[in-house]
């Protein structure tokens, strides 16, 4: 009996095992099968390097056309002879249109995709550059800088959301951070090269340069940019627009970084566009080639873009926002000396905390959107560039007005908005938590 019994239990036991192990193997390859392999791209990856170097040539592209004025400022008032607030006009119109244009192409960007768009923005922009130089009267330029603003509008909001499709969530405030880094680089450079080049040969030479420039950044672009692999395309009719963006509009959280991003362009605009006024008096009076070297600090923001993820990483995002309101703060309060170093300073403390505060607000609206990104993204570039615009032409009024103390209060409570919306959003999520909690 012992033994029939040994016998027995030995037979079940086997046949137990046996069939865990014929039903186990199916389960685990349907496990392997309902776990695709995430075919985006991250860090390390096959054409990560490539699209990381493409953007950010096309950020610098976008940035040094965009802004490739402001440095100039004193000059094309004093060719033209026309007003500081006048003069601001040649950035502001070219800020203003990205803002006005930036959305109806993100609709041409969700039903052609985003490299093409974005090839088209540069090719356009591009060539607008290089008639810039020609124009005959400051009407004529201002026009001109109008049409590449809305030329340039197709860019930044195809280049977050082919990189929201085509990166790996982790990856991604990384990814935008070197886009952003990009901006920078192409911000400062445009404005060093075209103070040195207008010391030499006047403005018009300066910006055909950067026009030159442009392209072999727009070229370099497109022959880098990994075709998208993710990217569905969506519909032109405005209805679906329109229904979009109001879903996006109703976002409080979306909300939110849309007001952020266009107070700290507002601070940005202001103080770039007014400096180099400011420098140009008594008891600076420095000369065109230095006003533009005073631009280098703009390689402050590079570091600070592509270091974003990390500090929110550290931080959080509500935290990192507060750590770049307070960083600007200190840079316009300890501009308002009259001394070069402490002016220099002040200027990398302010560039350091707006590009790391845009970086983490445009990648947070990245995130947020679950749909329509393209068009989640163009709100938050209409808002930036429009803060940019009033920045500009507000922030050359308050200097007309008030010097640079005005400008400096205008940033004080651009700033003081940021930090007011950080709190609201920080109190809204813990009564979100706290009814959460409650509901369970």
């Amino acid at each position: 009996m012992p033994s029939a019994s040994t016998g027995a239990s030995t037979t079940v036991g086997a046949s137990a095992a046996t069939a865990v192990r014929t039903e186990t193997a199916p389960a685990r390859a349907a496990s392997t099968e309902a776990a695709p392999v995430d075919s985006r791209m991250a860090p390390g990856g096959p054409g990560y390097r490539r699209m990381s170097l493409a953007l950010f040539l096309a950020g610098v592209a976008t940035f040094a056309l965009l802004y490739s004025t402001q440095a100039l400022l004193p000059l094309i008032s004093g060719d033209f002879g026309v007003t500081a607030s006048t003069a601001s006009w040649t950035v502001s119109a070219a800020t203003g249109a990205l803002a006005l244009f930036v959305l109806p192409l993100s609709a041409l960007s969700e039903r052609f995709g985003r490299r093409t768009l974005m090839t088209v923005s540069l090719a356009i922009a591009v060539s607008v550059g290089l008639l810039v130089p020609f124009a005959p009267s400051v009407g004529w330029l201002v026009a001109l800088r109008a049409v590449q603003g809305a030329a340039l509008a197709g860019l930044p909001v195809s280049a977050m959301a082919y990189l929201a499709e085509e990166v790996r969530p982790k990856a991604l405030i990384t990814a935008i951070g070197l886009f952003v880094a990009g901006n920078s680089v192409g911000g400062m450079s445009g404005r060093v090269i075209t103070g040195w080049v207008a010391q030499e040969w006047g403005w018009r030479v300066a910006v055909g340069v950067i026009g030159l420039i442009a392209v072999g950044c727009a070229v370099a672009f497109r022959l880098l940019l990994p075709a998208p692999k993710h990217f569905k395309a969506g519909s032109l009719r405005p209805a679906v627009l329109v229904h979009t963006v109001r879903g996006h509009l109703a976002n409080p959280l979306l909300c939110r970084l849309y007001a952020i991003g266009a107070l700290f362009m507002t601070v940005f605009g202001a103080v770039y566009t007014v400096i180099g006024y400011r420098l140009t008096e008594a008891p600076f009076s420095l000369p065109q080639g230095i006003i533009g070297s005073i631009f280098l600090v703009y390689l402050v923001g590079t570091v600070s873009a592509s270091t974003a993820g990390k500090l929110v990483g550290r931080l959080g995002r509500r935290g990192a926002l507060y750590l770049a309101g307070g960083t600007t703060t200190a840079g316009l309060l300890v501009s308002l000396a009259d001394s070069l170093p402490l002016i220099l300073l002040g200027l990398v403390l302010i560039t350091a905390g707006f590009f790391a505060g845009h970086a983490v607000a445009s990648s947070s609206v990245s995130h947020t959107a679950k749909e329509g990104r393209a068009q989640a993204s163009a709100l938050y570039q209409s808002a930036y560039y429009l803060g940019s615009s009033a920045g500009g032409t507000l922030g050359a009024v308050a200097f007309h007005s008030g010097g640079w103390a005005g400008t400096v209060a205008l940033g004080l409570l651009a700033v003081l908005g940021v930090v007011t919306i950080t709190v609201v959003g920080s109190h809204a999520a813990r009564t979100q938590r706290r009814l959460v909690a409650v509901r369970h």
